[in-house]
């Protein structure tokens, strides 16, 4: 599913315009990225947490050359699903 099939979902979830669909999902995204960017966790119970993990710097090599490089230490999101979705996965 893409964005604009999810918009689609929303839009008929919620008996609203795609237009007013897609405002709420950008507001949505906007917001958990925001609070990521400032090192902040965003919990949806039953659906998952969003948050902001430290990946240490680390030694890697060139796929093409096979020369050593390093890789610098980096934040990356990360997202652990809740209990109620990995139930409803299964």
């Amino acid at each position: 599913m893409n964005k604009s099939e999810l918009i689609e979902q929303v839009a008929k979830s919620a008996d609203i315009s795609k237009a007013a669909a897609a405002r709420a999902l950008d507001a949505t995204i906007k917001a958990v990225t925001g609070a990521l960017k400032k090192n902040d966790t965003v919990t949806l119970v039953g659906f998952g947490t969003f948050s902001v993990a430290k990946r240490a710097a680390r030694s890697g090599h060139n796929p093409r050359t096979g020369q050593p490089i390093k890789i610098k230490a980096a934040k990356v999101p990360k997202f652990k699903a809740g209990k109620a979705l990995k139930d409803a996965v299964k």
